[in-house]
């Protein structure tokens, strides 16, 4: 019987055919080796395992719809030239596969191939690389912490495996997919990819294509040259080439125009790009990780964005859990971002009362982790003590949520609208925001006013000029 070289542990192969038969060939014969082993129908499907799984080598046919062996061993060679790549070709095909050989796969077997060849190939380069692979010091700045110490995500079932999954990737080089809900943190994701990289000594940039307008975004990302349009009075280096070296971030993605989508594709294609009104090609070696809360596989199938290009972004692809779906997270992340608030707001450190953390772990939070924040800092504006009550924190439905207070508060005389007045006018609006303004601080005229960034004499007189009535004693007085 055939066995793999002795190793400490077992071996990974990855096997990539669209032949459902052949990989079922493939998988009986390694697994009766005793190897451990994936399959794959595509190139592309292969990649997203590389990135995932720990694989010592890969078995690959040559001839697959999408980008292929080839395609696949020019993926390997880059992003993981560790692996040794051994293809599978058709007899009259030899000629391109030892082309392919030259191009830095580390074996071929005709097909039909012989079983036992192809685990004695195997097992040799195994040993290889065994022999050869040294220990790789850990890259990044992220200076000896854990994903977890640089996330703030909690400890939660989901946060874990997320966890596992980002330090999988994290040392690769390929792009990546970062998809959740507005909250949920998929910047700091993607910023943790950067620093546990390879590339952390490098630039991090930002391009936030969802408020960039269309007519300026192919200037901010790839430059121009003096004279290129109007009020180009100088030559200027776009976003992508101030990433070489590091990582571009590509935030909603989603919202960028269709002659965007086909110049985004031809950069990650070509790794080339040129600027605007130029006709250089200037190559920039970056990794890009993109970023959406939209479905762009909805998308794609609307016309609405490149599936070509929806495959490139998505070599691996990261859901980020909605904070509701990890609620056994809120306790540490209240802790942690209380700590932070209140050194940013220079004040003794505040802790958070048992009835406040109820009814924060109550709450929906859709606006997620963002909106947890927001909270908190809000109220520890309101907090005159040590202590977070309740009552402090101010939240989308708090009457949904919040505990019954001990002592009924008077409750607030709401006017009706102003007598004749538009509801959509700016009259109107100003006059209801002035009032939630005033209830979201306890009715305490000072507090509204800095809320809304005004002076105290200007409260008083929009007070005064829709006559809106303080429930009780006037506490600012």
């Amino acid at each position: 019987m055939d066995t793999p070289p002795s190793a400490k542990r077992v071996a990974t192969i990855l096997v990539v055919d669209d032949d459902k038969n052949i990989l079922q060939v493939l998988e009986a014969r390694l697994s009766f080796a005793h190897y451990k082993t994936l399959t794959a129908r595509s190139a592309e499907e292969a990649v997203e395992l590389l990135a995932k799984h720990p694989v010592d080598l890969v078995v690959s046919d040559v001839k697959m719809p999408g980008m292929g062996g080839v395609g696949l061993l020019h993926e390997i060679l880059v992003q993981w030239p560790h692996i040794p790549v051994i293809l599978l070709t058709a007899y009259g095909s030899i000629p391109d596969a030892v082309s392919t050989i030259r191009s830095g796969a580390a074996d071929y077997l005709t097909k039909p191939f012989d079983g036992h060849q192809l685990l004695q190939k195997i097992a040799t380069l195994l040993g290889r690389v065994e022999e050869q692979t040294p220990k790789r010091a850990p890259n990044g700045k992220a200076g000896g912490k854990s994903v977890a110490d640089v996330i703030w995500g909690g400890k939660s079932q989901n946060m874990r495996g997320f966890y596992g999954i980002l330090e999988r990737v994290a040392p690769t080089d390929v792009n990546v997919l970062i998809l959740g809900e507005s909250g949920t943190g998929k910047e700091m994701v993607a910023r943790a990819l950067h620093d546990f990289s390879p590339r952390a000594k490098g630039p991090f940039v930002i391009v936030d294509c969802g408020s960039t307008q269309p007519t300026l975004l192919e200037s901010e990302l790839f430059g121009h040259v003096k004279g290129a349009f109007t009020h180009a009075v100088r030559d200027k280096k776009g976003l992508m080439e101030e990433a070489d070296g590091g990582t571009l971030f590509l935030d909603e993605i989603g919202n960028i125009s269709p002659e965007m989508q086909t110049r985004l594709l031809r950069f990650l294609q070509e790794r080339t790009l040129r600027r605007v009104g130029d006709t250089r090609a200037i190559p920039v070696n970056c990794r890009v990780i993109a970023a959406t809360n939209a479905d762009l596989s909805a998308l794609v199938k609307k016309g609405e964005f490149r599936e070509d290009l929806y495959f490139r972004l998505k070599v691996v692809t990261l859901h980020v859990p909605p904070l509701r779906e990890r609620k056994e997270d809120i306790p540490l992340l209240t802790e942690r971002f209380l700590e932070t608030i209140c050194v940013e707001q220079h004040r003794s450190k505040v802790s958070v009362a048992p009835e406040t953390l109820k009814m924060l772990m109550a709450h929906s939070w859709p606006g997620n982790v963002r909106e947890l924040k927001h909270a908190l800092e809000g109220g520890v504006v309101f907090c005159s003590g040590s202590v977070l009550e309740p009552h402090n924190i101010q939240l989308e439905c708090p009457q949904d949520i919040m505990p019954e207070p001990a002592v009924p508060a008077p409750a607030p005389v709401a006017p009706a609208p102003l007598a004749g007045a538009d509801p959509l006018s700016l009259e109107e609006n100003e006059h209801q925001t002035i009032i939630r303004a005033l209830e979201r601080s306890a009715w305490v005229k000072k507090n509204a006013a800095d809320l809304l960034g005004i002076s105290r004499r200007a409260i008083h007189y929009k007070i005064k000029k829709y006559n809106i009535q303080i429930p009780g004693k006037d506490q600012d007085e």
